[in-house]
């Protein structure tokens, strides 16, 4: 599940991520772990929430809340993912395919060393990009292949879709073809 919103509760005591389960399923009393910017922790699940009314398991394609009691407040944010330990791990470089949009939708040349933001899941990061077709800029409504290398680690799988944003505007989308570490 990907972490869309984070409510405190109990005066700080427990945390509840809300987000969308990707795939399979989640019980309370299962493990989870939190996945993305340094996070890592294992934590178990209090009680699975779906709108608003507790449900012993939920699964694929519902939107839930997880109550996990005894995280820090601040151990949960927007961006991370939570996964069944083990399953999923972070990165700050992935190989990737983009495409730029046109000039009128607001695509821009992409160079060599241009730090843009890329937007994976539900994380915003900011990373470098770098050509891997030795030429050094990357033309409106192109494709190419690219090398990224994000500044916060986040979870990250191949095949997995992200957008991205240049100078504060929409610039193009992309696909991870391999990542690296």
């Amino acid at each position: 599940m990907h972490v869309e919103d984070v409510f405190r509760l109990n005066q700080g005591r427990a945390v509840m991520p809300v987000g969308r389960i990707e795939r399979g399923c989640v019980r309370t009393g299962d493990q989870v772990e939190i996945i993305g910017f340094g996070g890592g922790a294992v934590v178990p699940v209090g009680a699975v929430e779906v709108c608003r009314r507790r449900t012993d398991e939920a699964r694929a394609g519902m939107n839930v809340g997880l109550l996990l009691p005894g995280t820090a407040a601040s151990a949960v944010e927007r961006g991370q993912v939570l996964a069944a330990p083990g399953s999923v791990s972070e990165h700050v470089g992935f190989a990737a395919d983009i495409t730029l949009l046109s000039d009128e939708e607001g695509g821009a040349d992409v160079h060599t060393g241009d730090r843009l933001q890329f937007h994976l899941r539900a994380a915003v990061v900011m990373g470098h990009v770098a050509l891997s077709q030795g030429g050094d800029t990357l033309p409106p409504l192109h494709m190419g292949a690219v090398v990224v290398t994000l500044e916060r680690p986040v979870a990250l799988e191949e095949g997995q879709p992200f957008v991205f944003r240049h100078h504060g505007r929409a610039a193009g989308s992309g696909v991870v073809t391999r990542l690296l570490n």
